[in-house]
């Protein structure tokens, strides 16, 4: 039974993942389904968390919208995200940025990563 499910959750796989980390601001383009046209949209935010694995692996995406916080989580292996875009590197030493809900204003900023 095991490797049965293992057999289709390989084939669900991308097989290219496009790299970034917790803390990485990103813009991930996802597609949207409208009636019976599709387009993409551009959700621009900081990595908040990564997590899970194999094909079940999701990563959640925070911004300030009109001064509200707007979280969504995208699953990795989805059809539906065409690519995550990495605009700037964040120098962060956790696996997941929690605090940053209670954050306000430049507090809720991450430290640039320069390499």
């Amino acid at each position: 039974m095991n490797e049965i499910i293992r057999e289709i959750e390989a084939a669900q796989l991308k097989e290219k993942v496009d790299e970034f980390h917790v803390g990485d601001t990103v813009k991930v383009y996802g597609k949207i389904k409208e009636g019976n046209r599709e387009r993409v949209q551009v959700f621009e935010g900081t990595v908040l968390k990564i997590q899970g694995g194999s094909n079940r692996a999701t990563f959640t995406v925070r911004k300030i919208s009109n001064g509200v916080g707007v979280e969504k989580t995208w699953p990795m292996h989805s059809p539906n995200v065409e690519k995550v875009e990495v605009v700037r590197r964040g120098k962060v030493r956790r696996a997941k940025l929690n605090y940053l809900r209670d954050r306000v204003g430049k507090k809720a900023k991450v430290k640039e990563l320069v390499r």
